[in-house]
């Protein structure tokens, strides 16, 4: 593969050759390789990561050109989605896919398989992925999904859906469970984190005022204590989020894309 330096941090972007992928992971320095936008979805995976403590390498997937969409990174994900993680068993893509695995992997940031815990945790993962998660695509991006004339439209009937969600997951952070606790956060803590920055955040020239945090004070408090950790600083600075990313977010510096 060819690399080239995108930031003084030392990160680095694909470029349009490629290599096998079994000699290229053989190559990493350390076990996992993400491959990530600013504000993506691979915010997500990069904060498990460093809350985990496990050493990683990044690529950066240049949105502005296109790069999700080239063949190099399409034999990593077929779908050309962000985030893949490439790791000694092979590539992973889907967000909660990589997370589960990392958390079963190392046996952090989600309950045991045999903890009475387990159940509720996957049932509130699956959903953040499956419903909540899908459902920001939808306003994110109508524009794949309906005629462009009808954006706003789609969007205005989705934002009730997502003021919903957020209204049951509030009702269990006021449970506090310990799978989404500030404190130990789980990779569903952080999954949540980055959903609700992006409700904030996104999309730029869209109205962005039926979101509230103040409406969701569980929730809130959890986003506020997660700000103060390692993690969150460590992310916050690589992707150039600024230093309250969850309760007052701007976007991304340098912005090579947007929450996806």
């Amino acid at each position: 593969m060819s690399l080239k330096c995108a930031f003084p941090i030392g990160n680095v972007a694909i470029k349009a050759s490629f290599t096998p992928l079994a000699p290229y992971i053989e190559a990493m320095d350390s076990p996992y390789r993400l491959h990530y936008a600013p504000d993506n979805a691979s915010l997500v995976i990069r904060l498990a990561l460093e809350e985990m403590g496990l050493p990683f390498e990044t690529v950066l997937v240049d949105r502005r050109r296109n790069e999700q969409s080239g063949v190099a990174y399409r034999t990593l994900n077929p779908n050309g989605l962000i985030p893949v993680l490439e790791t000694p068993q092979g590539p992973i893509f889907e967000t909660a896919a990589i997370l589960l695995w990392l958390a079963d992997r190392h046996g952090q940031l989600a309950p045991a398989a045999d903890s009475p815990e387990r159940a509720a945790f996957l049932k509130w993962l699956f959903f953040a992925s499956n419903t909540l998660h899908a459902d920001l695509r939808l306003l994110f991006y109508p524009e794949k999904y309906i005629d462009a004339a009808q954006a706003e439209t789609l969007r205005a009937g989705i934002r009730p859906r997502l003021r919903h969600h957020l209204q049951l997951l509030e009702t269990e952070a006021k449970n506090a469970p310990e799978w989404l606790s500030p404190d130990q956060p789980s990779v569903l803590t952080w999954y949540l984190a980055c959903m609700m920055r992006w409700m904030a955040v996104y999309p730029q020239q869209s109205d962005r005022s039926w979101f509230q945090l103040a409406d969701t004070p569980h929730l809130q408090d959890i986003l506020m204590r997660l700000e103060s950790r390692s993690a969150t600083r460590a992310a916050a600075l690589a992707e150039g989020l600024g230093a309250t990313p969850f309760t007052s977010p701007s976007p991304a510096n340098p912005p090579e894309g947007s929450a996806i």
